[in-house]
């Protein structure tokens, strides 16, 4: 039953779209194939997956700083860096006889279209909110399929804390660990500030630590409940943080003075000023 609910879905994606050769990245693989070459750069030569992926992680960080500044202009030059490196690493995997980009496309393509049977289906689904609980339901029948021992299994240990986090509290959330309200949460929220007092009145630095992590944690479950994500808050509160700043150093500079030079009380003023 299962299997041909996935043929016709891919049955109605296909019918409904065009098959198109997109000459610009066959070209871009065909020069990646070029500086992997017998006749081409040493340096791409000697490339690996493993030291490649330390350059598409800067090469995502520059995407997205990109699309924090709106510059389409920015965007498009950095999504195509990232298209490279992804491309990179596949031709690598290609030369070793294991897949290629194409592969990769169907396998991630059938992927979304057994994931959206809303959309490719004959299901009927009209809320974001019922639009997760469905994928995580399919993802959980996935992993069992994989012979994964825990729904978390899923998170990569490797992401940055603040988005592991976040995702972690989304997996179980999903399974039904969860607070009933951010009420809850917020209470929580406020025990644990209580607890990581206590600890640093102890003087105790490693329960400090980690009282002030669970603090952290379940910030991070406000923030799902309140229908953000933490890191682009915390990224938003950085900028800010940041401009304030600089324009207290420019301030200062055009009278000659440094930050470190200048009594408090005339920070806080600057400061007062760099919000308004």
């Amino acid at each position: 039953m299962e299997e041909s609910q996935q043929n016709h879905s891919s049955e109605k994606f296909e019918s409904g779209s065009k098959q198109e050769s997109i000459d610009s990245i066959h070209c871009l693989i065909h020069l990646v194939e070029s500086l992997r070459g017998a006749k081409g750069c040493p340096w791409d030569r000697k490339q690996t997956p493993k030291s490649m992926s330390i350059y598409l992680i800067e090469e995502v960080y520059e995407l997205i700083d990109s699309i924090k500044s709106g510059s389409p202009e920015e965007i498009c030059e950095e999504l195509g860096d990232v298209l490279f490196h992804i491309i990179f690493i596949a031709s690598i995997y290609k030369e070793l006889g294991y897949f290629d980009l194409k592969s990769s496309a169907e396998r991630v393509t059938e992927k979304m279209i057994h994931r959206h049977p809303h959309v490719f289906g004959d299901e009927t689904i009209k809320t974001v909110k019922d639009v997760k609980k469905q994928w995580q339901k399919i993802k959980k029948k996935e992993n069992k399929q994989a012979a994964e021992h825990s729904i978390l299994d899923s998170v990569p240990a490797g992401l940055p804390a603040l988005i592991r986090a976040y995702r972690i509290s989304e997996r179980a959330a999903g399974a039904g660990f969860d607070w009933e309200d951010i009420k809850g949460v917020i209470t929580k929220t406020e025990e644990e500030w209580a607890e990581f007092n206590s600890a640093l009145s102890k003087g105790k630095d490693e329960e400090t630590s980690i009282e002030f992590g669970d603090i952290l944690f379940t910030l991070v479950n406000v923030a799902r409940f309140a229908g953000f994500h933490p890191e682009t808050a915390l990224g938003d509160s950085i900028n800010k943080f940041e401009k304030r700043f600089r324009y207290m150093e420019e301030t200062l500079a055009k009278k000659g003075k440094h930050l470190e030079d200048v009594p408090r009380e005339e920070l806080e003023m600057l400061w007062e000023k760099a919000k308004k």
